[in-house]
């Protein structure tokens, strides 16, 4: 009797849990049934509504969705004609004409004009704004309207200015209205806009009705934080995302395997590496920063550690930005037993021996590829004698470690803004700011970057810029360890991605098949 009431007890028990996991799964996501929902996936939670305030890759896929610039992203990641319908550029590069199209608007009906960008532009730059864009847009002297045209006037030659201009930072945004981050639905420029927003839940976007292209081709689209690739694996197995951002490289194998149609990995123009804090000993000292550097067997990591498909790094430029071919410094090509011996002989040097250890922090945000690489680094460097202590954080703790300095070893990485030389180095600026990690102040490298970028003819300039990132390399001011790749699931439903260098898929480019 009592074994039976067991069995009814657990059952129900049994029942309950099923019935709340089915409930909390309907919570997380519509079912992939929903033929109006494209559910995505992304590595962190939207850090505002304001893509002038906000750097994080999360927070400026969504609002790139929502606010077109005078030019945009296509599906295949390539510049097109945006809120503009054209442009041209003068023999001198330094003037710069973008037509805007007809009768454009807002999502509340008000007119789109030359003065939305100019106005978006002088509140970007204004003494009270803290906008990590200010120095992306450097390059750009002035502003001014004529007619429908918004005429751009730069300081030096910038061939990436129409790649500049799709940044939402400097969209078409609803700045006539005070309070329009608050409002629901958002007031957008775009194909979508914002209709509710559940902190840490979802992001549930809903078509413009008056987009200039018409309909998008899927009615909602849905942004979910997920900052566990792992979890978010699992959500997508189980059905519930269309799309992720990334995905653990030890389950690549078993994915080709099972889920063959649904792996999409790609290279992506962006550079993994460690960066040093130049500022304090131990890693003021540039012989202690390259005996590190030159002792790394990246092509380890980015080979049989991660088996991937990344290339070993050597600096901070992915292939064919501003040239057909990645930087390779001489030593790369040496023997591990050569390079192992001058970086003894540096340590040596700079004072460390096995009775003067040189011991430090290795920083990395939570992740199991971070981890393991981590761990990959200090093995590496203990035949060196060289000690280490592997902290880990959540990632915004990590990265606020970062900008404050409070660091001596920290991983980090740099995915260009836009697909120009300069945007990989002007972050190790003297007058970078924050995002300039490493402390890194050299007076050699301000001056050979600002020259390399007035430079108008496109080869001459390229060249400069390489022989600028040479210059930061034997500096040894951070570890390359590999280039990107994306990693991303689409569900077999999905139709319209094409995998590209900059890893850009907007969402008015997919549909559901």
């Amino acid at each position: 009797m009592l074994s039976c009431v067991m069995q009814h007890i657990v059952r129900g028990i049994f029942l309950t849990i099923m019935a709340l996991s089915i409930l909390g799964c309907n919570r997380q996501s519509p079912h992939l049934h929903d033929r109006s929902t494209l559910v995505r996936l992304s590595d962190d939670e939207v850090k505002s509504l304001d893509p002038q305030s906000v750097s994080d890759i999360a927070s400026l896929r969504v609002a790139a969705d929502q606010f077109e610039g005078l030019t945009r992203f296509s599906a295949r990641g390539q510049i097109e004609p945006g809120l503009a319908q054209g442009w041209s550029v003068t023999s001198d590069g330094l003037t710069w004409r973008f037509v805007l199209r007809d009768r454009l608007i807002f999502s509340d009906g008000t007119l789109i004009t030359p003065r939305t960008f100019i106005t978006a532009l002088e509140r970007l730059r204004a003494p009270s704004s803290a906008s990590p864009h200010k120095a992306l847009f450097e390059p750009i002297e002035s502003m001014r309207a004529e007619s429908n045209v918004v005429i751009v006037q730069l300081r030096h030659p910038f061939p990436a200015l129409p790649e500049l201009m799709a940044h939402p930072s400097l969209a078409a945004l609803p700045l006539h209205r005070v309070h329009w981050t608050q409002e629901r639905p958002l007031v957008t420029s775009g194909a979508y806009q914002l209709s509710a927003w559940a902190l840490n839940d979802h992001i549930l976007l809903t078509r413009n009705p008056r987009w200039h292209g018409g309909a998008a081709p899927v009615p909602n689209i849905r942004w979910q934080p997920m900052s566990d690739t792992l979890s978010a694996l699992r959500l997508f197995q189980a059905g519930g995302a269309d799309t992720t951002s990334d995905f653990p490289s030890s389950r690549l194998g078993t994915l080709k395997a099972t889920l063959p149609a649904s792996v999409h990995v790609a290279p992506y123009n962006g550079v993994y590496y460690y960066v040093f804090n130049t500022r304090k000993p131990p890693f003021d000292d540039v012989r202690v920063r390259r005996a590190l550097n030159i002792a790394v067997d990246r092509a380890w990591i980015a080979g049989p550690l991660l088996a991937m498909g990344n290339q070993p790094a050597w600096s901070v430029l992915p292939p064919h930005i501003g040239g057909d071919q990645a930087y390779h410094p001489g030593w790369a090509s040496r023997s591990k037993a050569q390079n192992m011996a001058e970086a003894r002989d540096l340590l040596a040097s700079a004072g460390y021996s096995p009775s003067h250890r040189l011991v430090f922090d290795v920083r990395f945000n939570s992740d199991s590829d971070h981890r393991r690489i981590a761990a990959a680094l200090a093995a590496m460097w203990r035949p060196l004698g060289v000690e280490t202590h592997l902290l880990n954080a959540e990632a915004s703790l990590h990265f606020a470690s970062l900008r404050r300095g409070d660091f001596a070893l920290a991983r980090s990485g740099w995915i260009g803004d836009l697909t120009a030389p300069e945007n990989y180095l002007q972050v190790y600026r003297s007058d970078a700011g924050s995002v300039n990690y490493s402390g890194y102040h050299n007076p050699l490298f301000d001056a050979a970057l600002q020259r390399a970028q007035i430079l108008s003819d496109p080869a001459d300039r390229n060249q400069a810029l390489h022989r600028v990132e040479a210059l930061l390399e034997s500096d040894a001011v951070v570890i390359p360890i590999y280039y990107y790749v994306s990693k991303t699931l689409v569900a077999p439903r999905v139709g319209g991605w094409q995998d590209n260098p900059s890893n850009i898929h907007p969402s008015r480019t997919l549909f559901l098949k």
